[in-house]
C-alpha cells in the first residue's frame, strides 16, 4: 500500500498555477519523471512553467489549441504566440499544435470523441484536457508509448489539475493509464 498527498483546490483556475508548478516539479524530482506534458492556450501557463523549470533538467511538451481551432470562438487564428514557441523549442522544449481529439466530431463523423469527454469531465475539465493532451503528444510523436510523465492542464486559464500518467497514443486508448492524481479543484 502507498499514500500519497492529493491536494484538491476549494477553486478552480490561474490562482493555482504557482502551487501547481511547486507539486509538479518536487513529484518529479522525487520519481524521476523526465517530461511535463502542458496544456497552454495563450502561453502564459508555458512561460511560467518554463521558467520555474529552468536548470532542473526537466522538459516540457506544450500542447496549445490545434491551429483553427480558436476562431470558432475568436477573430484569432491561433492564441499561442509563434515567438513563444520558437522560444520555448530553443530552450530544448517541444511544442506541438496537433489536432485536439475530443472536438473531433465533425471530422470523424461520430460523437464519440464527446461522449469520452463528457465522461472525462465527471472527474473535472482539466483531468479531461490532461488525457487529450496525452495522446495529442503521443500522437505528435513528443511522447513514446509507454512513457511516464506528469501531465497538466487547467480549467479556463492557468494550471489547476496535474497527474501522473503512462502515455500512449489516440489510436491505444486503452494503453494510456491515469496512475495518480496530484491535484485538481473539488468544483
Amino acid at each position: 500500500m502507498v499514500e500519497e498527498r492529493i491536494v484538491y483546490f476549494e477553486k478552480s483556475g490561474a490562482e493555482n498555477t504557482a502551487t501547481v508548478i511547486d507539486i509538479v516539479k518536487a513529484h518529479a524530482a522525487l520519481n524521476g519523471i523526465k517530461k511535463i506534458v502542458l496544456a497552454s492556450t495563450r502561453g502564459e501557463t508555458a512561460k511560467a512553467f518554463a521558467e520555474a523549470i529552468r536548470g532542473t533538467g526537466l522538459q516540457l511538451v506544450v500542447i496549445p489549441w490545434q491551429h483553427g481551432f480558436a476562431e470558432l470562438y475568436t477573430q484569432s487564428s491561433q492564441p499561442f504566440p509563434e515567438p513563444l514557441a520558437d522560444q520555448l523549442r530553443q530552450d530544448g522544449h517541444q511544442v506541438h499544435f496537433g489536432t485536439m481529439l475530443f472536438h473531433a466530431e465533425s471530422l470523424y463523423g461520430s460523437t464519440v470523441p464527446g461522449a469520452l469527454a463528457n465522461v472525462l469531465r465527471v472527474f473535472g475539465q482539466g483531468t479531461k484536457v490532461c488525457v487529450e493532451i496525452l495522446m495529442m503528444a503521443a500522437d505528435g510523436g513528443c511522447l513514446a508509448k509507454g512513457e511516464r510523465v506528469i501531465a497538466v492542464a487547467g480549467t479556463r486559464s492557468g494550471a489547476d489539475t496535474a497527474v501522473v500518467a503512462t502515455a500512449a497514443p489516440s489510436l491505444m486508448l486503452a494503453d494510456l493509464h491515469v496512475h495518480k492524481i496530484l491535484c485538481k479543484p473539488e468544483n
